[in-house]
């Protein structure tokens, strides 16, 4: 499998320590993203899981629970107009220091649908021809949090993140190449003019959809997914309407684009 893995007998209320920590920091770095069963997680709990892999940060365009404000709510139901993720991204690309990954916990899921769906940007990069490499190597790119952020919050005044990062990252741990683009927040290739820059960020977001870089998980309640937000893409699925789908996402901090 390119992409994702399910791991048993671990306990996320009390933080991996030791030994086994170390086995999720590999499981991680190898699968881009893990998943979690049977988790019945508090605040307090997800918040010391989230921090066993790094600093928590809040997010820079939603505010988070009022006395966890590292904690974003993830609720859709029958009054929901809109789902957050429900196009191919990777969180906040926007910011100037991206997250290295997310957790989502969600305690409520729908009888049927509801799944995420996860792409890894190493296969995507690794697909590509090598004359599609050599252009793409050295270009950045502009992401946008302003067109993404405003529409959902118009009555507040405030200008949204905004950053250029490498069309193609270079995983710090891994050393491995991925695609750095999304069609949420890449709005255009720095330098370049507009009709090619839309061209190429065109490929590219359709180039991600091929379901031979994606894993979909299917949600149970108490799940968790933990991400790597450098390495992947994913997209959540709004199939389940009217029903409820529930839960939180703390969000860990990372390191600039290189």
């Amino acid at each position: 499998m390119r992409i994702g893995a399910e791991i048993g007998g671990v306990d996320l209320r009390r933080p991996p320590a030791g030994q086994q920590l170390a086995e999720v920091q590999r499981a991680i770095a190898e699968h881009q993203v893990i998943f979690f069963r049977d988790q019945p997680l508090s605040h307090d709990q997800l918040k010391a899981f989230g921090r066993s892999f790094g600093e928590l940060i809040f997010h820079s365009s939603v505010a988070g629970l009022p006395d966890h404000p590292e904690v974003v709510a993830i609720h859709a139901d029958a009054q929901s107009k809109y789902i957050a993720g429900e196009d191919w991204h990777s969180d906040l690309t926007c910011d100037a220091i991206p997250p290295m990954g997310s957790i989502l916990y969600l305690h409520t899921v729908p009888e049927t649908g509801g799944d995420t769906l996860f792409a890894s940007m190493y296969a995507a990069y690794e697909a590509l021809s090598s004359r599609m490499k050599a252009y793409l190597e050295g270009l950045t790119a502009e992401h946008d949090g302003n067109h993404v952020y405003r529409p959902l919050f118009p009555d507040l005044d405030r200008q949204y993140p905004c950053s250029v990062h490498p069309v193609v990252r270079t995983h710090p741990v891994t050393g491995r190449k991925g695609l750095f683009v999304n069609g949420s927040y890449t709005t255009r290739i720095v330098g370049m003019p507009k009709a090619e820059s839309d061209a190429i960020l065109g490929f590219l977001y359709q180039h991600v959809t091929n379901p031979n870089f994606h894993v979909r998980f299917r949600w149970r309640p108490h799940s968790v997914a933990f991400w790597d937000n450098r390495c992947t893409q994913h997209l959540a699925v709004w199939d389940y309407f009217p029903q409820t789908r529930s839960g939180f996402r703390v969000t860990i901090g990372g390191d600039k684009p290189v």
